[in-house]
């Protein structure tokens, strides 16, 4: 009997064990902002396969492997590095205060060197494996990002702007990877990803407002200025992107069913935005939200698709 007991003991502690383990890794997962990260390879790759000249010929696989795998290190460790910046602001978010570093459950330090880690592996690892100019692009990002976007959230609404830019830089790492350098086309993708987000982070500030005001983020201006901000910042960004998918049909890259498939996407994105811009309620924001999660992955593989 005292055998049994000493087994069903030593059990629950090798269970223990594993759960503490397993929650460390889910922990460490999650510093790094899986959910954003999904994006950036989506739109990485996207650029990638569009910076191919022809469709003929076997594919860089391999290359394009490794161009991932280094944007997703430098991804991950400016999501962490990030957390680990705004650790006391996130402990103060209903949103964000059950995130790693703000809930206690990893210690700043560690964070710190985790994020540190990953983004010189990413850089490190663009530069050896896929080229320079890809690793730049990728450390521009990760500098931009920490310290001029991060900040500014605390200071003026124009930080949607300023993390806008390097926001939209993943589909020019995926286009220098593949070719080395940075083609006018290439500006087409960054334009198309620029102007989504202020409709898609537009939607999550709004949603977000008063969690943001507790933590002394600026993402909205206050009073009747409140308003019309969001009205830009929502119905020109949508309706720029609209007139901006047009132009690989326009420069011939893509044909008649592309143009008319983006004209629907947009018009779609478009009602959505209108619709929370100008209701302006909870319920709008999180249908906008909803609708441009997969707007933009389907533009580019409806881009992909459709290349000449």
């Amino acid at each position: 009997m005292a055998n049994e007991t000493t087994a069903a003991l030593e059990l629950s502690r090798v269970e223990r064990r594993h759960l503490v383990r397993s929650q460390v890794l889910a922990d460490y997962w999650a510093l790094t902002k899986p959910e954003v990260n999904f994006l950036i390879a989506i739109t990485t790759f996207a650029g990638f396969c569009l910076a191919r000249p022809t469709l003929s010929g076997p594919f860089p696989f391999l290359l394009l492997f490794h161009s991932l795998l280094g944007t997703l290190l430098v991804a991950g460790g400016t999501g962490t590095l990030n957390q680990y910046l705004e650790r006391h602001f996130d402990a103060q978010m209903r949103r964000t205060a059950r995130r790693p570093v703000a809930s206690g459950r990893i210690e700043p330090s560690h964070a710190l060197g985790f994020g540190i880690s990953l983004s010189l592996a990413g850089t490190v690892y663009l530069a050896l494996a896929v080229n320079g100019l890809s690793s730049w692009l990728a450390l521009v990002t990760l500098l931009s990002y920490l310290f001029l976007y991060t900040p500014l959230k605390r200071h003026t609404p124009l930080c949607m702007l300023v993390g806008a830019f390097p926001g939209a830089m993943p589909p020019l790492i995926g286009w220098a990877a593949a070719r080395g350098r940075i083609d006018p086309e290439a500006w087409v993708l960054y334009a198309m990803l620029f102007l989504w987000q202020f409709p898609h982070f537009m939607a999550i500030a709004w949603m977000y407002r008063e969690d943001y005001t507790r933590a002394g983020y600026l993402v909205l201006p206050a009073g009747e200025l409140r308003n019309r901000f969001v009205v830009w910042q929502t119905v020109v960004p949508s309706l720029a992107l609209i007139a901006v998918s047009m132009v690989p049909t326009i420069n011939g890259d893509s044909g008649l069913v592309y143009s008319f498939c983006a004209l629907i996407l947009g018009s779609i994105f478009f009602y959505y935005g209108g619709r929370f811009a100008f209701s302006k309620s909870n319920v709008a924001a999180r249908q906008l939200l909803a609708a441009s999660i997969p707007y933009l992955p389907a533009l580019f593989i409806l881009m992909i698709l459709a290349k000449k």
